[in-house]
């Protein structure tokens, strides 16, 4: 019986790998960029006066993700915002392996094609070490999210860990993985 491989992942060693290795002439395929994790994050500040927000946002994250979600909390106190050390305001999920493979596979081809006026994600996200974040201003653009369930809209954020030494890697390998970098 074959062992099931996720279809993004398939992508990448059959395709993606040998032309990163042919195009940055590679010696090693250690040396050829991979994607090591998949962080995906909300932050809810307006769970210092409603709680249930941050449950609905984290029952959102888990639903996107496949995965438990934990909640997060504050470092330090704010007296502007009524923020106290401590107080839970947002909920994170970090993705590895199959599951990040899957989620990458549904966030770069039905995902985004759902964002209203999408014109292409930008390519000067990057930070500098070849990792890329992007942040989602609706959550509704997940096919596993039910419009009619939701408390309200909200956004999200999500970091993509590469191994990619320099950003110019890092571009490379999203962009032949299928992500649709603006002009």
């Amino acid at each position: 019986m074959d062992k099931y491989i996720p279809r993004m992942k398939q992508l990448y060693s059959e395709k993606v790998a040998p032309e990163l290795m042919k195009e940055f002439g590679y010696t090693s395929i250690m040396q050829i960029p991979n994607i090591q994790k998949v962080s995906v994050s909300a932050g809810v500040g307006e769970a210092i006066n409603n709680k249930k927000l941050l449950d609905s946002a984290v029952k959102e994250i888990e639903q996107i993700t496949g995965q438990h979600a934990v909640k997060t909390k504050a470092r330090k106190s704010i007296a502007n915002f009524k923020l106290r050390q401590g107080s839970e305001i947002g909920t994170v999920t970090t993705l590895r392996g199959e599951k990040m493979w899957e989620f990458l596979d549904r966030f770069l081809n039905v995902a985004l094609a759902r964002i209203k006026d999408f014109k292409g994600v930008n390519p000067n996200a990057f930070d500098g070490r070849g990792n890329y974040s992007m942040g989602i201003t609706e959550q509704i653009i997940f096919p596993e999210i039910d419009y009619d369930k939701i408390e309200r809209i909200s956004g999200l954020n999500v970091a993509i860990v590469t191994t990619a030494n320099t950003d110019e890697e890092g571009f490379a390998l999203l962009k032949k993985l299928g992500m649709p970098f603006s002009k």
